[in-house]
């Protein structure tokens, strides 16, 4: 049992299971997509273009959580630098990975009819950029702490003293704006909450999620230091598997967004589970540069995978990469664990690793300077938005009931 949760929580088995299902919908025999591979160059010209527009010097940061701190054209960093500029670089580091964790637990789907308005600029923000720009406000706000005297922390009785009140006043929720999954979200912090108090071998005595700093980088000098992509998230998915709302498991082991589909085969009690830890890689992605900041060399990027969520997701549908069997498909609702859904994130994860090389070759660029993370920045998502904007004002192409944890 334990051997079967260990490896679908590997990125190895997010892409051999992708990829059992991208094989079946290409020899025609998915119920749900057709696969139209001619599309893919089409796809990728797609993301050339917007990439070019948004980085035309091609030097493109990672796809991360940082990248919505910037929203408005803001550098919100230099805010908390100067915060922590008394402080010594692991210091700085566990301030940086506190903040980048509650804010991607923060970042599931707002819903369209949600936005922030931030005072200190003036501007509105939706989406995921609102949602960024709020949590920063929180964290700084010290919204996230039980010590007033150390705003710039995440600790256990600070996320439990959260509830729903507190993080509808903190994002501007009201009835003339609604955001999808409030009381999920509330919920996930206090799990959230619940794993960081667990364990202190992990997260330190005072249940930082920054321990994780400690944790990966020890003793050794972080001048000097290197940890690989995979093993954040392997510790991530170790230690934070719980706190999902999903109840997904095997035995009392928690999976976490790993989600059945009958057609896919693996050993033993891994039959039928396609994993993806959508949200657990975005954090790790949003964890690279904090590491990096600090001086850790962190390496294996591409061990991480494409993002299956309804962005890239869309991109490969508006673009005739993925066909629907049935167009009656986009116009029902349908829940996370649907096979449709868990069959579209897969090949969602399939694809990019295809379309990856394909748009490096349309910019000109290498893997080593063009790292899948810095695709999607440039990049896929943005795509995806793009063309959601131009063909549905900027819903995606599937509709998904989300409880705030997942998309």
């Amino acid at each position: 049992m334990e051997d079967a949760v260990a490896t679908l929580r590997t990125t190895a088995a997010v892409r051999d299971r992708a990829n059992q299902l991208l094989l079946r919908a290409r020899e025609g025999n998915s119920r749900w997509f057709g696969v139209n591979d001619g599309a893919l160059p089409t796809a990728a010209k797609e993301v050339a273009d917007v990439t070019h527009a948004r980085y035309p010097d091609l030097e493109i940061p990672f796809h991360s959580r940082w990248r919505h701190f910037e929203a408005g054209g803001i550098d919100r960093k230099a805010e908390l630098d100067a915060a922590l500029a008394a402080s010594d670089a692991p210091a700085r580091a566990r301030a940086m990975i506190d903040l980048a964790v509650v804010s991607v637990l923060l970042d599931a789907g707002a819903g369209p009819d949600w936005h922030y308005d931030e005072a200190v600029s003036g501007q509105r923000f939706a989406r995921s950029e609102g949602l960024g720009v709020a949590s920063w406000h929180g964290f700084v706000s010290g919204g996230f702490s039980s010590d007033p005297s150390k705003p710039l922390q995440v600790d256990p009785v600070g996320l439990q003293n959260l509830d729903e009140g507190h993080l509808a006043a903190m994002f501007g929720v009201g009835s003339a704006n609604p955001l999808v999954g409030l009381d999920g979200r509330v919920r996930l912090l206090h799990r959230l909450g619940d794993a960081l108090r667990a364990r202190p071998d992990v997260f330190g005595a005072d249940g930082r999620p920054g321990g994780l700093f400690d944790a990966l980088v020890g003793q050794q000098d972080p001048a000097t230091a290197s940890v690989a992509a995979h093993d954040i998230l392997s510790l991530l998915l170790a230690w934070l598997s719980g706190i999902w709302l999903a109840d997904n498991m095997i035995g009392t082991h928690p999976l976490g967004d790993c989600w059945q589909h009958r057609a896919v085969e693996g050993p033993g009690l891994t039959k039928g589970w396609v994993p993806f830890h959508k949200l657990s890689q975005w954090l790790t992605y949003s964890l690279l540069e904090p590491f990096g900041w600090a001086g850790v060399r962190v390496t294996g990027l591409d061990a991480l995978t494409g993002l299956p969520e309804y962005r890239n997701g869309g991109l490969l549908l508006d673009t005739g990469v993925l066909v629907l069997r049935e167009q009656g498909f986009a116009e029902r609702n349908w829940a996370v664990g649907d096979e449709l859904i868990v069959e579209w994130r897969a090949l969602t994860v399939a694809l990019l690793d295809e379309l990856a090389p394909l748009v490096r070759e349309q910019l000109g660029v290498d893997a080593e300077r063009l790292p899948l993370a810095c695709v999607l920045e440039g990049g896929t998502w943005a795509a995806g938005r793009v063309l959601a904007q131009r063909l549905r004002d900027g819903l995606p192409p599937l509709t998904i009931v989300s409880d705030g944890t997942v998309f």
